[in-house]
């Protein structure tokens, strides 16, 4: 082979390299929870967002404190939670510069179609509290996810201290949303799912959403980019991208098309984003 042959050849080589190089850096890696996985919005909106900017997106799905941990070790670009107060913590403590509201779904409390509990259509400290005091089975996630979480504030809410007040009648899941609300089946019990999730959820047996609406059941999401001062290895203008799109008025009419069974299940409300 000539000089000039191989040198073309080394060329094309070297081209196809950088090529290859480029396409495999148009990626990021997205933590979220595993309810947000779990009620299929990812797979709806990443397609939509790859054929836009060409990048991909890779996620993990974990309870909310794990979400926290990978990022705090670097190992993601993105995160995207429902758990407010760690999420203000993470910015605080210099994981992330910023934290962005993206959409909101809601919490409802399931239970028996029956309401062995007697508190269908009460606000949800009213309905802890008959919950705890006639003992009915509840079920928790009790694995320090955002739902998690969210269900140990609304104990408190209700003047309770569930770390005392617990007996046989509090089951802990210790799982992700769909095996907890499979556990509540089984059991006839009470349970905290988010909607989208409820939505999702197709073996329902006697359960039934039995209080809904309360303004303490807001289920905030947020989103934010992990400090690439700290984590040099973070893509930061693909990541930042990835956020910009969520928040832009294209993304948040994809997470507003966004239906299970014909029903809106996330509503996007970027606009009012916090710091």
């Amino acid at each position: 082979m000539g000089r000039l042959s191989v040198a073309f050849a080394l060329s094309c080589g070297l081209t196809a390299a950088v090529a290859a190089a480029s396409a495999q850096d148009r990626s990021i890696v997205l933590a979220t929870t595993t309810a947000t996985q779990e009620s299929g919005l990812m797979d709806y909106l990443l397609p939509i967002f790859r054929d836009k900017t060409g990048i991909e997106v890779t996620v993990i799905a974990r309870r909310s404190d794990e979400v926290l941990d990978v990022a705090r070790r670097g190992e993601v670009e993105v995160v995207l939670m429902h758990a407010r107060p760690q999420e203000e913590k993470f910015v605080a403590d210099g994981f992330a510069s910023k934290r962005y509201d993206v959409m909101y779904n809601d919490f409802v409390l399931i239970g028996p179609k029956s309401d062995p509990a007697g508190v269908k259509g009460k606000d949800i400290a009213t309905a802890l509290k008959a919950i705890e005091a006639k003992g009915a089975p509840f079920v928790t996630r009790g694995d320090r996810s955002g739902t998690h979480a969210a269900e140990l504030a609304l104990w408190i809410v209700a003047g309770i201290d569930i770390a005392s007040a617990k007996g046989a009648w509090y089951r802990e899941s210790g799982q992700g949303m769909t095996a907890a609300l499979d556990a509540a089946r089984k059991a006839n019990a009470y349970m905290l799912a988010d909607r989208a999730s409820w939505i999702s959820f197709r073996e329902r047996g006697d359960l039934d959403i039995i209080v809904e609406g309360d303004k303490r059941l807001l289920n905030q999401y947020g989103v934010m980019l992990v400090n690439p001062e700290k984590f040099p290895d973070v893509k930061r203008e693909l990541g930042q991208t990835f956020i910009e799109w969520l928040i832009s008025p294209e993304g948040q009419a994809a997470i507003a098309g966004y239906k299970v069974d014909g029903q809106q299940v996330f509503f996007p409300n970027a606009d009012k984003s916090g710091g």
